[in-house]
């Protein structure tokens, strides 16, 4: 269960390597955190980000899971919830693509798709399912504010956000009154190795700064997280532009 802070004793990420999700790890085990699942594929990094979050005093398992396997999601993470009851999940897993890659080759815009969106809603109702069963918890969405306008430079990345964040937030409204807590959050470009080589854009965050977002949501039982808060007014206009104009600017 959570403490008085709204701090989740356990977390479950799914992605087990993300940065942001391990910087979240991090965060909320320096709270009261203290039984952590990492589910990956498994790799030495994965087993690298476990042993690091050990040396923080928290209880940490590796859980082999694969977001493009949808068929083991059910039995995969159904083993986790077997053994106890789960105060939070994080979706943390996702992939960035190469947009002229993926534009001339469809089966790499199908994976980043099956990935970002199809996996994330096959493994999202899983967890969903299991939190409602146990009467408590949250379920925390990392969506990203390109899934607010598709643009040229990434539509294909943003689309399969877009479809993640609307689903998202129908199953935050379809579990209102359950006990269990949706909270999507809209990270900016963020620093990381999946944007390494990449123009930075305009108010550009860090892993940690996503992580403390989080803190603060889980904390107010916020349904939606934009990362910097700034976005949220950018983004608001952004999505009034006519489309004749918007297509000249530079993004």
């Amino acid at each position: 269960m959570k403490d008085a802070f709204g701090t989740p004793q356990s977390l479950l990420v799914l992605g087990g390597t993300s940065e942001i999700g391990l910087a979240t790890a991090r965060r909320l085990i320096a709270r009261r955190t203290r039984t952590v699942w990492l589910a990956g594929r498994p790799s030495p990094g994965l087993d690298k980000a476990a042993a690091g979050l050990r040396e923080l005093g928290a209880d940490v398992r590796t859980v082999t899971f694969d977001a493009l396997d949808s068929e083991s999601h059910e039995a995969v993470l159904g083993k986790v919830f077997a053994e106890g009851d789960v105060d939070m999940v994080l979706l943390a897993f996702g992939i960035l693509g190469d947009q002229a890659r993926d534009e001339d080759e469809p089966l790499s815009a199908v994976r980043v798709a099956q990935t970002n969106y199809t996996g994330a809603v096959s493994a999202g109702l899983v967890c969903a399912r299991s939190l409602q069963a146990q009467g408590h918890g949250s379920l925390v969405v990392l969506s990203s504010v390109a899934g607010e306008r598709a643009r040229r430079s990434n539509f294909i990345y943003g689309s399969s956000k877009a479809g993640l964040d609307a689903f998202a937030q129908g199953l935050g409204d379809a579990l209102h009154g359950t006990g269990v807590h949706v909270m999507v959050v809209r990270p900016g470009f963020v620093r990381s190795k999946m944007t390494a080589g990449l123009e930075e854009a305009p108010m550009a965050t860090t892993p940690e700064a996503v992580a403390e977002a989080i803190e603060t949501g889980l904390r107010r039982r916020s349904e939606t997280v934009w990362v910097p808060g700034a976005l949220r007014v950018v983004m608001s206009a952004l999505r009034h532009v006519p489309r004749t104009v918007f297509r000249r600017l530079p993004v």
